[in-house]
């Protein structure tokens, strides 16, 4: 009440000095005199100065009397449980299973090429043919036989089963009829081997060898490439550190810095072997490629989920502060009242995994703890 009272009072004086003054002022302004009104604002900015200088020493007085005022002002957060999940972040290469060079099975010329690069082919679609050099005439040369000996031996069984000729001659016929079948059948898949088919479906990605080119098998004799971009997997190297943590069917994000797109996805398999040359093990996680857009060793950044914690207490890592010691500990607002005035409390922490700007608090810290992030004056 000892300052009010005179804050009071000037009020009072300043509204009826204001009144007074303005209707000097507008008899002033009606008498249009120049020195007059320049004279007359000299003296209200003096006037002004003073009473500027007055409440400026009034303000300290008030900062000084209200205990109120020298408290600190901060923002709080209320810790509560939430889910939480930490990814390991490892890089890889994009691969197929089915991207394959096909080689030819004989030697001859390369007949004929029935695709071109980019055509889309079925599983068991001829894509070129190697001159049999003959080989289809000699084989029905030998069907002609195989019929003419089928015959014989039908006839001769026939016989047999009456009691008419001799065993041998029976047993003649029988294997000289299935020698030629025998014969028969190698020669179809020799012959078949001068087609070169798609071993699976997908595209042609390339035609190494024109058509007339002498080829024959083994390296560089290679003629198509064929790819199946539908079933496309990245295989990663994990510390194995972390062995205990990542399995079959485990989660994970690959994200793709060239395409700037992302999938989600798990581990279709991890292995069972420690490299001994950098201690980790291999894991394969599949990637779905429904628009085409992925390509084989595309690079991609790989999320394995190797931890979570459904009722994990999460704050920033802008509120913990660390000690000579080695100790983090965060402040708390303690003790609040009903005008929200509390205290301020140290409170040590055991921080655990971190994801992005989170960290999680395993000690220290209970549900509904409130922590000091920020303030005026702390």
């Amino acid at each position: 009440m000892k300052t009010s009272i005179p804050i009071l009072t000037l009020f009072i004086l300043l509204l009826s000095c204001g009144e007074g003054q303005n209707e000097s002022l507008d008899a002033l302004i009606s008498n249009g005199d120049l020195e007059q009104i320049r004279s007359k604002k000299l003296s209200l900015s003096e006037e002004l100065k003073k009473l500027n200088e007055q409440v400026s020493t009034l303000d300290s007085v008030i900062a000084v009397l209200d205990a109120d005022s020298r408290l600190p002002l901060v923002n709080t957060f209320e810790v509560n449980p939430q889910n939480f999940e930490h990814y390991l972040e490892l890089q890889g290469n994009v691969a197929t299973k089915q991207n394959v060079l096909i080689y030819p099975e004989m030697a001859g010329s390369l007949e004929r090429v029935f695709v071109t690069e980019g055509d889309k082919v079925t599983k068991g679609q001829i894509l070129g043919r190697i001159d049999d050099g003959g080989m289809a005439s000699q084989l029905q040369q030998l069907k002609a036989q195989a019929a003419l000996a089928e015959t014989t031996y039908e006839r001769q069984k026939r016989l047999w089963e009456q009691n008419i000729g001799s065993e041998i001659q029976y047993l003649q016929a029988k294997t000289s009829y299935e020698a030629i079948t025998n014969n028969v059948e190698q020669v179809e898949r020799q012959l078949g081997k001068s087609a070169l088919r798609a071993p699976f479906s997908g595209i042609i990605d390339d035609v190494i060898k024109d058509q007339g080119t002498v080829v024959s098998p083994g390296p560089g004799s290679e003629v198509f490439r064929i790819v199946n971009l539908s079933n496309m997997y990245i295989t990663v190297d994990v510390p194995e550190t972390y062995v205990g943590s990542i399995s079959e069917g485990t989660k994970a994000q690959v994200y793709f810095p060239v395409l700037g797109d992302s999938v989600q996805t798990k581990i279709r398999q991890a292995g069972n072997f420690i490299n001994p040359n950098n201690r980790s093990f291999s894991v394969e996680i599949p990637v779905s490629n429904a628009k085409g857009r992925i390509k084989p060793n595309l690079s991609a950044r790989v999320m394995i989920n190797d931890y979570s914690n459904a009722y994990a207490l999460l704050v920033p890592q802008s509120v913990i502060s660390e000690n000579a010691e080695g100790d983090q500990y965060v402040f708390i607002a303690d003790n609040l009242d009903s005008e929200m005035k509390g205290t301020a409390k140290k409170r040590v922490v055991t921080t655990g995994k971190t994801q992005g700007r989170y960290v999680e608090i395993l000690n220290g810290l209970q549900q509904g703890d409130l922590i000091i992030q920020e303030g005026r004056g702390v």
